[in-house]
């Protein structure tokens, strides 16, 4: 069975897949989720990632746009974009501590861009932790 680490990645793959133009992706939701062995309460978990963050796009978006700094949402790499609209979701609508929410974001980061995602990804997430806040 797959950890929620996993299925953070796998949604960081569907998020990309749908961002890069592949609008079919959702009829592939089950296959890949049994591929990657998200079953049972991970798939649930799953699924509640994805289709919150489906549903709540424009919102989320807006609240990365407003903190990034010189750049533009549609400016940065697909998977960092993937990251951050995943980790925005889980900070403002999950019951998840917010520092096992970025810590999250950082390691995935780590392991699927370039050496300076993690600290941009870092950055973002903890100006919107902060600010959420108030």
């Amino acid at each position: 069975m797959a950890t929620r680490h996993q299925v953070r990645e796998s949604i960081i793959g569907l998020l990309y897949a749908s961002d890069i133009g592949n609008e079919g992706i959702d009829k592939f939701i089950d296959e890949i989720f049994e591929e990657k062995k998200i079953r049972n309460q991970q798939r649930e978990f799953a699924l509640d990632l994805y289709n919150g963050i489906k549903i709540n796009l424009e919102h989320i978006d807006g609240v990365i746009n407003n903190y990034l700094k010189e750049w533009d949402l549609a400016n940065i790499g697909n998977i960092e974009r993937a990251i951050l609209r995943l980790a925005t979701y889980e900070l403002l609508y999950s019951e998840l501590d917010d520092a096992v929410v970025i810590n999250e974001a950082i390691e995935l980061a780590k392991k699927l861009c370039n050496d300076t995602s993690p600290k941009f990804v870092n950055g973002v997430l903890d100006s919107i932790k902060n600010n959420k806040e108030k």
